[in-house]
Formats: structure tokens, C-alpha cells, sequence
């Protein structure tokens, strides 16, 4: 299948609606251009929203349990809708960028420069893929879907870390 086919394809009958929502983010996934950046962008705008709910005490362990739920449910579902649409990582499915841009926002308190920080280190390395992010790719189906997003949400937090430790994000 085409870069054009997939834009155009509707959920395959072979991947159950649930699967197809998920790996979507609700159809977030159908977003142009760059719907990997678009479900990203939306999810650090939820979190945002829904961190300012929490105590500060809170929001770690709530990201912490909300990034390991998506991931629980974004490798079934990624999996599905791959296999459905007989894509090895499909662009639409996105649910992969929730759980790294969620990994990308735990501990990093709630003001608008750590969260843009987040944000962009966590598209430039799930764009650039360094050791072993790339590698992750190569796990069958939904693993290797979610689990580089994983990876470079880690590398995202790392870096923002570094940076608060350091006093470049106040």
C-alpha cells in the first residue's frame, strides 16, 4: 500500500473498531501533515490539562501509570490495525507518540518551556531514531511500533532532566 492508499484507508474489517481508535488516538492518526507530530502536540496539550488537576505529588505517578496504560493497549491495538491493514508500521497509527510523549512529560513540572522542551526533543528523536531507538523498530508488530517511541521518549526525558538539573528550564 501507498503513502496515498494509506492517507484514504478506512478502518480494515479485519481490525476491530476498539484497535482502530486506539492506534488512532481517536482519528488523530488521519491528521495532515506529520500526524505523528499531531498526536504528540495533543497529548502534551491533555497531559497539560489534566496535570493541572493533580497535586504535585500526584502528576509523576499518574504519568508514570497513564504512559504504561496507553503502552498496554497502544502494542494490541498497533498491532491489530498493522496487521489489518497488512502495513509493518503504518503513519496513521499514532497511539505510539501518546506513550513516548507521555514518557517524554513525567516529573517535568507543569510550565509551558519545560513542556515545549519536552515536546520537541521527543519529535526530534523519534525522527532521528539514535542506538537503539532504530532497532526497537525491528520487534514484531505492535513492540516494535510503541516500543521505539518508548525509547525515544526516554531520551527526551533524559535531556529535559539534564536540562532542568542544569538550570536551562526554570
Amino acid at each position: 500500500m501507498t503513502d496515498s492508499q494509506e492517507t484514504v484507508a478506512a478502518p480494515s474489517a479485519s481490525s476491530p473498531q476498539w484497535a482502530y481508535l486506539v492506534a488512532t488516538f481517536l482519528g488523530i492518526g488521519r491528521f495532515r501533515p506529520g500526524p505523528g507530530t499531531w498526536a504528540s502536540a495533543v497529548t502534551m496539550l491533555l497531559w497539560a490539562a489534566a496535570a493541572s488537576v493533580f497535586t504535585s505529588s500526584l502528576r509523576t505517578p499518574v504519568a508514570i501509570a497513564l504512559a504504561v496504560v496507553v503502552t498496554l493497549f497502544g502494542i494490541p491495538a498497533a498491532t491489530r490495525v498493522a496487521r489489518g491493514f497488512r502495513i509493518k508500521d503504518p503513519q496513521f497509527v499514532v497511539i505510539d507518540e501518546v506513550a513516548g510523549q507521555l514518557v517524554a512529560l513525567i516529573a517535568v513540572p507543569l510550565a509551558w518551556k519545560s513542556f515545549l522542551a519536552g515536546f520537541i526533543l521527543f519529535r526530534v528523536f523519534d525522527i532521528l531514531k539514535p542506538p537503539p531507538v532504530r532497532q526497537l523498530e525491528s520487534l514484531p508488530e505492535g513492540a516494535g511500533i510503541v516500543l521505539d517511541d518508548i525509547a525515544a521518549g526516554l531520551y527526551a526525558l533524559i535531556v529535559v532532566h539534564l536540562f532542568m538539573h542544569f538550570g536551562l528550564l526554570r
